[in-house]
């Protein structure tokens, strides 16, 4: 059944609710949730503000007349809201009306409307759906501030202002309340590390999160191979690349359409931040952030971390704070050297961690009081006299999942460095689903590494010179046995590695042979490390039972491994 034919809501509001209800109250708030961005947004937030305070009973009136409505029905299901069509809400005798989405068609009265931001001020120009004109993101239609019942919460007084020179019908009709979002992820900074580690950033690597506004100028719409790019140049071992995408984005094109267009980028590790919750603990666990004319860069830099622009939209509203982060911020060009820029990123921010000062100055105002301050609006609008109850301080955000697939195969790039008693090896690996063109020279090599138990691409199984086993195998006999069965079974394959209970790597070659690795120094399992430097030996010419091999992970000091020649007899 489509939700516009569903029946009115009985309970808790309705005609003859008092006779099913539970929970009396005293006063009805009602939720206009009418897109994606702006139900999560509310979401968010309104626990907070009504916690453990019975008199206040809350409704959701879904209106599906956006282009970006579809999901939120399903997020309001998921948190166990009670929905009523947006039909029966002329019919609810509301105290205040709640919403993040400015562009509703309320009903006639005289019930207070209190309009949150979905974003960070009015900083973009949208499409009309009213009519075919652009119109200023964030502002309630002209009847609502005539009649004087709309409220416009504000993250600083610069933005009073803008409203006042665009919208004088706005004065005295905007609430001072700072910005929810950027105080959780203040109050969250110390525990970055958990979240780093809850995603799967190893300590070393970097995290360059992608970020992109919804439109045909955003970042995602200019350059959707961009987080591929990023994968295909920044080395795995030393890098993580994410992606987060406006709500509306998902809204409009699906999930599936999402993960089909970024299908080369997720095969080779991408962070996909779902649009709810998620994408705030992974901002705060970034090292860089490239984005565009959107609210999270700034919310990024408000928090410290170095930020870049691959794409800034001619919808974006010129003498904001948005507008002045894109006139300073440096530019990343999408190309073939985007891992030097994101060094002379990172280089440059250490210099100059406090370049987005002023310009965050402009979005934010108090800090650590939009709960407190929100809660106070609610109630005054509604007629209550707040709870006893201390204000509400920002909570610190949970963990993030990792969203992430397993890399299976990797083009791996070694370089020899060979002198006078002493071998050094530098690795670079890379998803083969992104990895570049591969140019060998005398010293330098490449091959492609795959895992058969997790690869599904057989393509790559059977062309790959490198096979390795996904976990220890218990024992050396058991090890051996495998690389046996693998290069009996995969022609192409030259050699095959797997690691050991004990710690230990063996290497198998197709000869028979066998390579027993052990590494001192900065230990590792990993038996595509001891494989690479074992092909890189093959390649170059050099024998196999060189007493030390040092090898170098992504170009820096790593491990220091020891390479011995045994029969598979021994």
């Amino acid at each position: 059944m489509y939700f516009a034919d569903a029946p009115f809501l009985r309970v808790p509001v309705g005609e003859d609710a008092h006779r099913w209800r539970t929970f009396s109250g005293e006063r009805t708030l009602v939720v206009a949730a009418r897109t994606l961005t702006s139900t999560i947004r509310v979401l968010e937030v309104l626990p907070a503000l009504l916690r453990d305070d019975p008199r206040i009973t809350v409704v959701f009136a879904h209106d599906p007349g956006s282009a970006f409505s579809d999901g939120s029905l399903d997020l309001l299901r998921h948190y166990g809201c009670r929905v009523m069509p947006w039909r029966q809400l002329p019919d609810i005798e509301a105290d205040l009306i709640l919403s993040a989405s400015e562009h509703v068609d309320l009903p006639e009265g005289d019930c207070p409307v209190l309009v949150l931001p979905h974003g960070i001020g009015f900083q973009k120009y949208v499409p009309d759906s009213r009519a075919p004109r652009d119109r200023l993101s964030g502002v309630v239609p002209d009847a609502l501030l005539e009649a004087g019942r709309a409220w416009m919460a504000l993250s600083h007084p610069d933005q009073e202002r803008q409203l006042l020179a665009a919208y004088p019908k706005s004065a005295g009709h905007t609430l001072l309340v700072g910005d929810p979002c950027l105080d959780e992820l203040l109050v969250s900074e110390e525990y970055r590390e958990e979240y780093r580690r809850s995603l799967g950033v190893r300590p070393g690597q970097r995290l360059v999160m992608v970020s992109s506004t919804w439109g045909t100028t955003s970042l995602i719409g200019q350059h959707p191979t961009l987080p591929a790019q990023l994968l295909g140049q920044l080395p795995l071992d030393g890098s993580r690349v994410g992606l987060i995408l406006h709500p509306n984005i998902w809204s409009a094109h699906g999930a599936w359409h999402i993960r089909t267009l970024q299908s080369a980028a997720l095969d080779a590790g991408l962070l996909l931040m779902p649009p709810v919750h998620d994408w705030r603990p992974a901002l705060v666990a970034a090292d860089a952030v490239i984005g565009d004319h959107g609210s999270v860069p700034l919310y990024a830099a408000a928090i410290g971390r170095p930020v870049a622009l691959a794409a800034h939209g001619s919808e974006a509203v010129p003498g904001t704070a948005g507008a002045d982060l894109a006139r300073i911020a440096p530019r990343i060009e999408p190309g073939v050297t985007l891992s030097a820029q994101i060094a002379d990123l990172l280089q440059s921010h250490e210099s100059r961690s406090d370049q987005y000062a002023a310009v965050t100055a402009r979005a934010f105002a108090q800090p650590g009081a939009a709960l407190a301050r929100l809660r106070q609006a609610v109630y005054d609008l509604i007629g209550l006299p707040q709870p006893p109850a201390p204000a509400p301080r920002p909570y610190v955000l949970t963990s993030p999942a990792d969203p992430s697939t397993p890399v299976t195969s990797w083009m791996v790039r070694t370089d020899l460095h060979d002198s006078p008693g002493q071998i050094s090896i530098s690795v670079r690996r890379f998803p083969s689903s992104v990895a570049p063109e591969p140019h060998e020279s005398k010293h330098s090599f490449w091959h492609l590494a795959v895992r058969p138990a997790e690869e599904r691409d057989r393509g790559l199984t059977e062309s790959a010179s490198v096979l390795l086993a996904a976990s220890p195998i218990p024992d050396r006999a058991a090890a051996q046995n495998w690389i046996d069965t693998e290069l009996s079974r995969r022609p192409g394959g030259l050699l095959a590695a797997a690691a050991t209970a004990r710690g230990t790597i063996l290497v198998g070659l197709r000869t028979g042979a066998s390579v027993e690795v052990t590494a001192t120094g900065t230990p590792t399992t990993d038996p595509a490390l001891a494989a690479a430097a074992v092909y890189a030996c093959l390649r170059a010419g050099l024998p196999l039972y060189a007493p030390e091999v040092t090898l170098r992970l992504d170009g820096t000091a790593f491990d220091e491994t020891r390479l011995a020649l045994r029969s598979p007899a021994c």
